[in-house]
This record gives C-alpha cells, structure tokens and sequence, in this order.
C-alpha cells in the first residue's frame, strides 16, 4: 500500500520561511547580523580584556605567583597539552620569573586528581616541591581565579594556557581581582586544538556572566596559607 505523506504537517509549519517582501528581507538579514553580533560579543569582551596583557614565557614580567590551569589526565598522567602547560611554567621557575607555582584543577572524586599529578610533573622537571600549591577544586577558570584570590591571596600572577583558552583566563582572573598577565603555550593544531577554539567561543558567553554575576565558586573554604608559606621557604 501507497502511503501518501501530507504536504504541511506539524514539521511543516516548524519549517521557518524566508521572508517574500524585501522589507521583510531586510529585517530577517538585520535580525540575523543582529544575532552574530551579540553572540560574538563576549568573545570580543575576552580579547579587550586582555589586550596587551598576553604574550610569551620570554615576555612574562617577573611575577611571584604562575598558574597554571588543568587540562585533563590520561592514565593519571597530564594529557600532552596540560604537559606544555606544565613545561612552560616549570621554564618560568627556572629563568627566575616565578617564585610559587599554584596548580589548579579538578579532584571532585578520589580516582582523578589534577593537581597532585600536575604536583609531580613539576617535580620532575625541576620545580621543588616547597614551590608548589595546590588548589583542588579548580573546577572551571571562574572558580580557579575566585579561590586564588579569595583562598590563597593571590593579587598578581602569570597565567599558563593554551592560546585558544589563556585570554578568558586573564579576562577572568582580572575579573575576579588579580593582575594578570597570560602566557600563551604553542600548541599543535590538531583535533583537540579545534575543539578547544571552537569550545572557547561558547564558553566565553559564560565567561561573561561570570564576571557580571560573580558568583562563589562551587567550593569556597577558609583562607588557606600555602602561597605565603611557598614563598617564605628557603631557596
């Protein structure tokens, strides 16, 4: 048996139509520039933000503090891009740039703990671990800038990322009341890199309503003293 679909059913009418009046063109055309203009608005904030203030590791001034932002495990070992993260402040530290490094990222359950293996990866490339801090609930950027301010009393800082991701990080950590200065980590532009570009798009949206909104990070605590303590170590 023939079965004979009608012509307009309720897909049909969700189909939207293109305007026949050119007047109404015209506003369909303005509607849409409309839309890409405001959804490209807090990309373009993330880039004012931060203008001037990104650079490379050989550029970075010489701050106490570097922070770097989590980026995944693999077998309980950084992913390669939280690796080059890692490498480039582990450089920092070497060329005498940073004094403290403060390791952010996710341990929200007890198989998965960024900070610590970022803990010994730095260790392994020359950081002593009296240089490093540890913030566990690093959950996203929002809330790692928040808690080095507020928790560990953070005021000003180099910030390691990947170029994709490091100017939201400055536009938030200045946000959230740090002076910051991004340095961007070469990165191949493989799968991953394209995803996280195209990632950073919509997440800058968030981005900005973070720092409208300020809200508390998901975990918040007491004030805690290891910057100070790091710094105040014996060389």
């Amino acid at each position: 048996m023939r079965v004979t679909w009608p012509r307009r059913g309720w897909l049909g009418r969700l189909r939207p139509r293109w305007p026949r009046t050119r007047r109404g063109q015209r506003r369909a055309v303005q509607g849409v520039m409309a839309a890409c203009v405001l959804g490209l608005a807090p990309v373009t904030w993330t880039y004012a933000a931060a203008d001037a203030r990104v650079g490379t590791a050989a550029d970075a001034p010489a701050r106490q503090v570097a922070v770097v932002f989590g980026a995944g495990l693999w077998e309980g070992r950084p992913t390669p891009y939280l690796a080059n993260r890692l490498n480039t402040a582990a450089r920092l530290y070497r060329d005498g740039k940073v004094r403290v490094v403060l390791v952010t990222g996710d341990n929200s359950r007890e198989e998965y703990d960024e900070p610590d293996a970022m803990r010994t990866y730095l260790r392994e490339h020359g950081v002593p671990d009296r240089r490093i801090v540890s913030d566990f609930a690093g959950f996203d950027t929002w809330d790692s800038c928040v808690r080095a301010k507020k928790i560990f009393g953070v005021d000003r800082a180099v910030l390691v990322s990947q170029g994709f991701h490091i100017r939201r990080a400055v536009a938030l950590c200045r946000s959230a009341g740090i002076d910051s200065y991004g340095v961007g980590v070469d990165a191949v532009h493989d799968a991953t890199w394209y995803y996280g570009g195209t990632r950073e798009v919509f997440a800058a949206g968030k981005a900005a309503l973070d720092a409208l909104f300020r809200p508390d990070p998901h975990f918040l605590g007491p004030r805690e003293t290891g910057i100070v303590e790091a710094l105040a170590a014996p060389e």
